[in-house]
């Protein structure tokens, strides 16, 4: 038995980071980038090291190098507490699992630290190979909490619902993080948007810029557990236009949301300690036309354009701050 399975990258469009604060966001898959597991049946349970898990180096240079592209952890203890987190729910739920052992090895091209969701797509990516391999089916609206525990509760690290929401429905979602909601059932209320809605986007990212979410998301949290009037209003604006950009794609009017992207972003800035090449990035966009905003916590952008003339334009405006434009494929080929 052979598993192959597949989790995406994904554009945050607008509304985060409210996605943590009882917020709305949406956000779009994007099927250039993604992270793979592959799982067959073997004597021991294994999980293979890639090469984002090397501690082998050839000089000190070498290493200093990995650790700025892959920072000091790779994807084993993501597959290793993803397969523990998985045994506990099926045990918790009273879910028989076969004795057979199995060995599980995982490849990602997806942009490492940029805000792409590069972890959470391994995490997703190995669920839905174990899920294959035992029988198990989970339904999406559970699967992005389970995902999440992973990171918060097996590994520390603080995230939200949106990245692991839009991995498993993919296509385009408009997620409503609610509190009644996520303190009650454990998940929000996702809605399923038409692509064909979007007018045309592109993602920009690179990796020079990269910082983990830990770094990123500084005292905001501590700020919002406060009551602090100037983050909790900022979460209810951000929250809003992502219900904004909703009822405009539902009502044919996406060539209009390019404004609110860019608004998403000013209030950020406003409240964000943010690098200098975070905001290049921005306003370069911005400089040729475009919409601008980060797709999660920085080194990553995503927005509008008009048309291929824009985009082109775009593309070289990027080329000297050594930053990749692409057109996001949200869709399947075929």
């Amino acid at each position: 038995m052979l598993i192959k399975t597949k989790a995406y990258a994904r554009a945050g469009l607008v509304g985060n980071p409210s996605d943590g604060y009882f917020g709305k966001t949406i956000s779009f898959i994007i099927r250039n980038f993604a992270a793979e597991i592959t799982l067959y049946e073997s004597p021991e349970l294994q999980i293979e090291p890639t090469q984002r898990d090397l501690s082998v180096f050839s000089s000190i240079e070498e290493l200093a190098r990995d650790v700025r592209q892959n920072g000091y952890y790779g994807g084993i203890r993501l597959l290793k507490a993803s397969v523990k987190r998985f045994f506990d729910y099926c045990d918790k739920e009273g879910l028989e699992l076969h004795g057979r052992n199995f060995t599980l090895r995982y490849t990602t091209n997806i942009p490492p630290q940029v805000g792409m969701a590069g972890s959470s797509a391994i995490i997703t990516a190995c669920w839905r190979a174990l899920m294959q391999f035992y029988k198990i089916e989970i339904p999406n609206h559970i699967l992005p909490s389970l995902v999440l525990s992973v990171e918060n509760d097996e590994l520390g690290i603080p995230a939200g619902l949106q990245d692991r929401v839009i991995q498993a429905y993919e296509g385009v979602v408009f997620m409503d993080f609610n509190r009644a909601s996520i303190e009650k059932l454990g998940y929000g209320i996702y809605e399923e948007l038409d692509p064909a809605t979007l007018p045309n986007v592109y993602v920009a990212y690179t990796a020079k810029l990269s910082e983990g979410t830990e770094v990123f998301h500084n005292d905001i949290r501590s700020r919002w557990n406060r009551g602090d009037r100037e983050i909790v209003s900022a979460m209810y604006q951000w929250a809003n236009l992502a219900q904004r950009v909703r009822d405009l794609l539902n009502e044919g009017r996406g060539l209009e949301i390019g404004p609110l992207l860019n608004e998403n972003f000013d209030l950020r800035r406003r409240l964000y300690k943010l690098g200098q090449g975070n905001i290049d990035m921005v306003e370069t966009a911005r400089d040729c036309g475009a919409s601008a905003k980060f797709t999660g916590s920085g080194g990553a952008i995503v927005g509008t354009y008009e048309d291929e003339a824009m985009f082109q334009k775009l593309k070289k405006a990027m080329e000297p701050l050594n930053v990749a434009v692409i057109q996001p494929q949200i869709l399947p080929v075929g």
